[in-house]
């Protein structure tokens, strides 16, 4: 068996309202030569709800870890957020966010609107009235009943956004739970096996979620699309504002080195990086959960390509978790 095999014990003893508490690492944990723990210091103060904090938590696995607990706003500080949906066949690019199909990302604009059905290859598709202007989701029961995989049938061929004036997810917290020192492990984690398919994957520095790949096959299924903007975002009724995509529009963290940015962190503790290096080079190597070791940063994420709808591809650590909380 090799030495990364072999299960190893470690008794971490803490004081933690009376109890002690003992972690023993599991036979798939792999001790790395170099872990590079989370840095709380990367976030945004401006997100944050209140101070980072560390506390014992329990993980996806059941196992106690000391974990950061941050708590951010759920709109981002650094960057506006959309446009997503044009309003009629003659605006422009600015008037949209992006859209992505077979790793192409492509400007969505009322012309672009205008001929989905020439993209798609399907005569179904028809967003656009007969007075040049675009179905798009205005009111609340509107968007509720389409932003779902499951379209409500009247909401077929409309573009789905959320309309400016529903503001309850504005005033949400995101709470992450993140170990601070990250655990490698020889087995990969699928996100839904940790009761996380729908759940964020990741955050951003200025406190937005990173989430799983979008259910686009679903979404046209309906003859309809949910832009993102141009900063890879959008929202839906329950998650509030996140981001499917890393288009270079939030908080980076430059490495001396010529690698691609720190651009945020997974919920296993492991650094998520922009996709293409300061050269523009891709990442190569990449494992199945889209991660790779150098002897800088230990094991680390990068961010597929905006156009592959995918952040990461699964866990390669333990993970903490996420949830949605409304203010006290």
């Amino acid at each position: 068996m090799s030495k990364q095999r072999i299960v190893w014990a470690a008794v971490v003893a803490l004081a933690f309202t009376g109890v002690v508490l003992v972690s023993w690492p599991r036979a798939e944990d792999v001790p790395m030569p170099v872990v590079q723990p989370v840095n709380p210091d990367y976030f945004i103060s401006d997100c944050l709800v209140e101070p980072i904090k560390k506390e014992m938590r329990r993980l996806s696995d059941g196992r106690e870890a000391e974990c950061y607990v941050i708590t951010t706003k759920s709109v981002p500080t650094d960057h506006p957020i959309g446009p997503w949906a044009p309003k009629h066949v003659t605006d422009g690019e600015d008037k949209g966010g992006i859209w992505i199909k077979d790793g192409h990302v492509y400007n969505v604009s009322g012309e672009f609107v205008a001929h989905l059905d020439e993209l798609y290859d399907d005569p179904q598709w028809n967003l656009v009235r007969e007075d040049g202007s675009i179905r798009v989701t205005d009111t609340k029961e509107a968007f509720d009943l389409a932003a779902r995989p499951n379209v409500d049938p009247r909401y077929n061929n409309y573009a789905v956004e959320c309309p400016v004036d529903v503001v309850e997810w504005k005033s949400n917290y995101n709470v992450y739970i993140i170990p601070v020192n990250p655990v490698y492990r020889s087995k990969a984690t699928d996100f839904h096996r940790v009761g996380n398919g729908h759940g964020p994957v990741g955050v951003a520095f200025n406190g937005v979620k990173y989430d799983p790949p979008a259910p686009i096959h679903m979404i046209i299924k309906a003859h309809t699309i949910a832009p993102f903007d141009h900063s890879g975002g959008h929202v839906n009724p329950h998650a509030g504002y996140h981001y499917h995509a890393a288009t270079g529009n939030t908080k980076e963290i430059e490495q001396t080195d010529g690698h691609a940015p720190l651009i945020g962190y997974a919920l296993d503790g492991f650094g998520i990086y922009a996709h293409l290096d300061i050269d523009g080079k891709k990442p190569i190597d990449l494992d199945e959960c889209s991660g790779h070791f150098d002897n800088v940063r230990g094991y680390h994420y990068h961010a597929s390509a905006a156009g592959d709808n995918q952040i990461i591809g699964a866990f390669r650590g333990i993970a903490g978790s996420a949830s949605v909380v409304e203010p006290k």
